[in-house]
């Protein structure tokens, strides 16, 4: 139940960009579209100063452009982007686990083997449900059990851009589960080799599976783009021009 204690400011940014955050990870708002302020406001019941605050965060998170013309939209999707996503993502990565593997005590391990059990247990879709809707328990130990990996690295800063890059990556397995294209059954379970290879500090191996595992996912999802929105509302120029060719029209121009 929520809270009767009234909610300040700064409070209230924090919701709406959470979930503002989730819509746009989860592709309730596509790639490209236009954030119209005062409807977000309607949309989400809140006022302007909270939302303009949560709006800038997520510019900085990289979810939403802005400009002082064009104003705000979600970030768009192109496979340059993915690409370049994947290889930096397989890079920070690859630096926190191999740092946890060499400082993680047994309590660490622990964690990553309970995140991992936890993840296994839950089914990526509900039974009966469709393919695209989203099972938000699986969501949350699957974004836990990779935050597990990397949990014993000893850098906070560094956590918090693979959580960053991580959000911006399930942007992109979303737009796949809302596409046409479906994954395809993976021949092996790939969260259990890589929780194994990691516990058992094997760090070549887990590295190696590591990048496996991003990259087949970023490949899985390649073919969603070519469905995603396009990346930007028409110029004001082209507006115009259409605006003159319908007036044309009417004069019998």
């Amino acid at each position: 139940m929520a809270s009767r204690v009234p909610a300040t400011a700064g409070t209230l940014s924090s919701k709406v960009y959470e979930r503002l955050r989730l819509d746009i990870i989860h592709a309730v708002l596509p790639p490209g579209q236009k954030l119209h302020i005062a409807q977000l406001c309607t949309r989400y019941a809140v006022g302007l100063s909270p939302m303009r605050e949560a709006l800038n965060r997520l510019a900085r998170d990289g979810l939403v452009t802005h400009s002082e013309q064009r104003g705000f939209h979600v970030t768009p999707v192109s496979e340059v982007h993915l690409d370049e996503l994947t290889k930096t993502r397989g890079w920070l990565n690859e630096l926190a686990l191999r740092q946890s593997i060499a400082n993680g005590d047994r309590a660490w391990e622990e964690q990553v083997v309970l995140a991992y059990h936890r993840l296994s247990r839950l089914p990526r879709a509900e039974p009966g449900t469709a393919a695209s809707d989203i099972n938000a328990p699986w969501e949350e130990a699957h974004r836990d059990f990779h935050k597990s990996l990397l949990m014993a690295c000893g850098s906070s800063w560094l956590l918090g851009y693979c959580e960053q890059l991580f959000d911006a990556a399930d942007r992109y397995r979303h737009l796949s589960r809302l596409s046409n294209v479906r994954e395809a059954v993976r021949a092996r379970d790939e969260h259990k080799a890589l929780m194994e290879a990691t516990v058992e500090r094997k760090t070549e191996d887990a590295v190696l599976l590591l990048h496996k595992h991003l990259a087949v996912t970023a490949e899985l999802v390649r073919g969603s783009l070519a469905g995603a929105p396009p990346p930007a509302a028409p110029r004001r120029r082209e507006r115009r021009a259409d605006s003159t060719q319908r007036a044309a029209r009417r004069s019998g121009g």
